[in-house]
């Protein structure tokens, strides 16, 4: 599983005095993978539509929220399986593209574990769990405020040609 460096700086604290907290600066991997989230998402409509937020990304992982709506809703008066599978997707998206290598869903599936409700606040959290040259499989907990599972999603991504994001000019491709 993959090392998750989270997109805040982190307290360093001496084991051996047991005191003293300093910032640590974020390592070029985390720099490189909050700079993939921020140019994915600026092209992602789908995901600023729904309102899904970006709270936390580094290699391999992805932390993101999104706030259920009434637009939302099924007839069942409950969240909709769609918008679920949205966040969780999204979540699986920028996890498996912060190395700056263009990555798809190859296949995804997705267990829907407990209802969420208007103005409930879902959280998805996407882990690597495995990743090779071509192929990676991640997983996705989306839980609610409370920390109650709604549903877990398992992707399996692919490599296609080209990266997010141009680390020799700078620019974006």
């Amino acid at each position: 599983m993959a090392a998750r460096q989270s997109r805040m700086k982190q307290p360093n604290r001496s084991a051996a005095e047991g005191h003293g907290v300093e910032e640590r600066e974020p390592t070029p991997a985390q720099q490189l993978a909050d700079r993939i989230a921020r140019t994915l998402y600026e092209r992602d409509k789908a995901s600023q539509a729904l309102g899904i937020r970006i709270v936390e990304v580094g290699p391999g992982y992805s932390r993101l929220a999104m706030a259920v709506r009434p637009d939302m809703v099924n007839g069942h008066l409950i969240c909709h399986g769609g918008m679920v599978f949205t966040l969780a997707d999204s979540a699986f998206a920028f996890a498996c593209n912060s190395y700056n290598e263009n990555t798809v869903a190859a296949a995804a599936s997705i267990d829907f574990l407990a209802p969420s409700r208007q103005g409930d606040e879902l959280t998805a959290i996407a882990t690597e769990v495995w990743r090779s040259r071509r192929n990676g499989i991640y997983e996705v907990t989306v839980t609610n405020q409370q920390g109650a599972r709604i549903a877990l999603f398992r992707g399996r991504s692919a490599r296609i040609d080209g990266h997010v994001v141009n680390t020799t000019e700078g620019h974006e491709l």
